[in-house]
């Protein structure tokens, strides 16, 4: 199980996927918000998304979990 980590604090934007999808690497799975730029959050790898952890409007800290990836 593949965690996808926030790579820097910001509100979550906009959750592009959804539990039960598959991805693939470099696919787009959340995007962050912060000092008004949007930052994409990629899967590094192929998988199914399992559980997401966020929800949009949250804030997150760089770091934090946003989902899981099996």
């Amino acid at each position: 199980m593949t965690k996808i980590k926030a790579s820097m604090a910001g509100t979550v934007w906009k959750i592009v996927v959804s539990e039960g999808e598959e991805v693939k690497a470099g696919q787009d799975v959340v995007i962050l918000e912060s000092m008004k730029m949007e930052i994409p959050i990629s899967a590094e790898s192929d998988g199914v998304v399992k559980r997401i952890i966020v929800q949009e409007g949250m804030f997150v800290n760089e770091e934090d979990d946003l989902l899981e990836i099996e």
